[in-house]
């Protein structure tokens, strides 16, 4: 008997390590597209939904995705809404893993196959380089997943004269809440509701459990398998709890559908498990139930997402960025934060110039800009902090960028203190157009629909000044000779000229870093960048 039940824990060992290198494999070979993804394709709840069920699918992985949509909230890269929907979605598409262990290791019985292609795959893994690493890895770790399925099922079998259903809680109400808080158990303790699952198609297919009890044990699965995103988000913003503890509520709202299930549609489960088998049964229960969740909190999305900040209020802000240095321990989020927070910023600086540039002038935002300067310097503390993943280039391509455009906006903030170079501009006969343009392009700026195409538009009038300045400068000095100038206005204007000349610098270079960044990271927004010198 002892030696069965080692058999047991070893399967499950094995399963878990396999399922822990075929997922990480699919991870890095989906690299930062996977990322992009979540942040480019879930505008909607629902586009979140499929976003996060192919997500999940994809990488086997439901905590994974749920602990990187957490992460993207706490970055200000997805709002409640649209991590919601991933979070449904992320729960319909872990199902996949069910289906894919009992086609795999109970219908087709590769596990003698896996332990010839292990050899291999583990070479490949070992020897290999880049892609090939990759797929010997992920074929390694099916190997190791099916020859722990294996295992399971052997020693289960052996052991199934001994286990029995009836040694478990029955089908009253309080054993059904026992079975529920056994599941949860399971999915903490494994850290993985992929390998619980695992377990209880093993156990109910070799008839250790009943088909009642495995429907409960998989409904506190799902509830289990919120663990990790709740520990990703302790010591987190507010946003990252707000998330997590919505992942954990949703849970057990669906899990709680396993009451009518057994009420009014256990007589249909029970029919399909005499007509295919015990396993399918469960499997169609898991998915079910996962999708009708999902389809029943979708329309209800906007009333859950003021639930949750009922319970977990945000507190008013006393900063313009609140950066979480929790983001720290992850490299690509905390440049994604980053990113986030030197948008904020821009956004009100750019918002600034721009009023001080139209006629009228309006010099109001510029005398608000200290709390600019505060997050400026916030955000200088924690790029400091970032520790970037050795041999990552796309990391050190943006962190360098990131460093390029806080450089700008400060070097700019620092000329926006200058107003009266400003105000000179609107008297100049040949700057005062190019001012009013650079104003202009500010406000398109600030809707960012075709940031690449309002960065040309400064570089253009940056040439445009350059051409004029030795033209204009002589002419302000033949001027004074004749008497139209007098000297305080000649050099009054000339520094008027050089200051447009380098705030439209400063903000072309801004542009042009900024779209270097979003290309290095998940987000990107599918431009073209031109190899250009600061």
């Amino acid at each position: 008997m002892t030696a069965q039940i080692f058999l047991v824990l070893g399967g499950i060992g094995m399963f878990l390590m396999g399922m822990k290198a075929m997922t990480g494999a699919l991870r890095e070979a989906a690299g930062t597209q996977l990322q992009s993804i979540l942040t480019r394709f879930t505008t909607t709840p629902f586009l979140g939904v499929l976003t996060g069920g192919v997500t999940t699918a994809v990488i086997q992985s439901s905590s994974a995705t749920t602990v990187m949509t957490v992460g993207f909230v706490g970055a200000g890269l997805l709002t409640m809404p649209q991590a919601l929907g991933v979070i449904y979605g992320a729960n319909i598409g872990t199902t996949a893993t069910g289906w894919l262990v009992a086609i795999l290791g109970f219908k087709l019985k590769l596990g003698s196959l896996a332990m010839v292609l292990l050899f291999p795959a583990s070479l490949a893994d070992l020897l290999g380089q880049g892609g090939w690493a990759r797929a010997g890895r992920m074929v390694a770790g099916l190997c190791l997943l099916l020859v722990g399925l294996d295992l399971m099922q052997e020693g289960m079998q052996q052991v199934t004269g001994t286990v029995s259903p009836d040694m478990l809680p029955g089908a009253s109400v309080v054993g059904l809440l026992a079975l529920v808080a056994l599941g949860i158990g399971l999915t903490v303790l494994m850290q993985s509701s992929s390998a619980a699952m695992a377990l209880a198609l093993v156990m109910v297919e070799s008839g250790a459990i009943s088909l009642t009890q495995a429907i409960a044990i998989v409904a506190g699965m799902n509830i289990g398998t919120t663990c990790t995103a709740l520990l990703a988000s302790l010591g987190g913003s507010r946003p990252m709890r707000q998330t997590a503890v919505a992942n954990l509520l949703f849970n057990i709202a669906t899990s709680l559908m396993v009451i009518p299930v057994l009420v009014f549609g256990l007589d249909e489960l029970q029919y399909v498990a005499q007509e295919t088998s015990a396993m399918t049964a469960l499997l169609i229960f898991h998915t079910g139930f996962n999708l009708m969740g999902a389809l029943l909190f979708l329309p209800l999305t906007p009333r859950f997402t003021k639930l949750i900040t009922w319970l977990l209020p945000e507190p008013e802000k006393d900063r313009l960025v609140n950066l979480d240095r929790a983001l720290l321990s992850d490299p690509t989020m905390s440049l994604l934060a980053a990113q986030s927070a030197l948008e904020t910023i821009s956004a009100r600086v750019h918002a600034a110039m721009s009023a001080a540039l139209q006629a009228p002038a309006d010099y109001r935002g510029l005398a608000a800009l200290d709390p600019c300067r505060e997050a400026l310097a916030e955000l200088e503390a924690f790029l400091a902090d970032i520790r970037l993943t050795p041999g990552k280039a796309d990391e050190e391509t943006a962190f360098s960028a990131l460093l390029h455009q806080t450089d700008h906006l400060m070097r700019l903030m620092h000329r926006l203190q200058q107003t009266g170079r400003i105000a000179v501009l609107s008297t100049d006969p040949l700057l005062r157009r190019p001012a009013l343009i650079t104003g202009a392009i500010l406000q398109r700026l600030g809707l960012r629909r075709d940031a690449v195409a309002e960065r040309d538009r400064l570089a253009r009038l940056v040439l445009l000044i350059q051409h004029r300045k030795k033209r204009h400068r002589r002419g302000l000095m033949l001027g004074e000779h004749a008497g139209l100038y007098d000297l305080k206005e000649v050099f009054a204007h000339t520094d008027a000229m050089r200051w447009l000349e380098r705030s439209l610098h400063h903000l072309e270079r801004g542009e042009y870093y900024r779209t270097v960044t979003l290309q290095s990271l998940p987000i990107n927004d599918g431009k073209t960048t031109e190899t250009s010198p600061d």
